[in-house]
């Protein structure tokens, strides 16, 4: 049954459970919010879409790099270099971006008498991004439940499981995933050093899938 919202990048979590849960997805959105990559992994959102002919819309928040503080986002610091995990990461947090995004999913999915909104976080997530923690989804989706006539719900199934994990799931799902973007920086070809690339090829490698990614530095 088509009954759910999903917020989709373009990057591996995200069209993984696009595919991973086609059957129930009946709209996905991307958030075109000023970030230096957003350019680059929008496409593959709507490339993914298009294949399992779901509904796809972009939703313009141009005036984030106006008003909010991030490296990730255009006119902000130089994005790091480094694993994941690393304290400088915290830079990339654009405040609040995943309760913005949800606030205006559960709208559309009320308006579109829907009853779920999707979202592609996952445990590896947790120790930089406070929006993307068990409690933040927890507490989201009794905020759009109370907040909604039908109750719209916050799902995010991938929220304690790894990238690898979910490079797994997308290997048995038969996912291109060189038709997916990781790099935050947003060059022609992925940097292959800041956080998100080196969490991308260790995803790749825990699955077993040969990365065809074309990298202009290795780690």
């Amino acid at each position: 049954m088509k009954d759910s919202i999903l917020i989709v990048s373009g990057g591996m979590d995200s069209i993984t459970m696009l595919y991973d849960y086609k059957d129930r997805i009946a709209l996905g959105v991307s958030f075109s919010y000023g970030s230096k990559h957003n350019a680059k992994e929008i496409p593959f959102a709507e490339y993914h879409c298009h294949q399992l002919k779901i509904p796809h819309i972009v939703i313009d928040l141009s005036f984030m790099p106006k008003y909010f503080r991030s490296s990730l986002l255009e006119g902000g610091d130089d994005i790091p270099e480094g694993h994941y995990a690393d304290e400088n990461m915290k830079s990339t947090v654009v405040p609040f971006r995943n309760g913005i995004m949800l606030s205006i999913a559960a709208g559309l999915a009320e308006s579109n008498g829907l009853k779920y909104v999707m979202m592609a976080n996952h445990g590896g997530d947790h120790a930089i991004y406070p929006d993307c923690r068990p409690s933040f989804v927890e507490a989201m989706s009794l905020a759009t439940q109370e907040g909604t006539y039908p109750g719209i719900k916050v799902v995010a199934p991938y929220t304690n499981i790894t990238k690898g994990d979910i490079a797994m799931k997308g290997k048995a799902l038969g996912i291109d995933y060189s038709k997916t973007w990781s790099c935050y920086k947003g060059g022609e070809h992925h940097c292959g050093v800041c956080g998100t690339c080196i969490e991308r090829k260790e995803a790749l490698a825990a699955a077993g899938i040969i990365d065809n990614t074309i990298y202009e530095h290795q780690e």
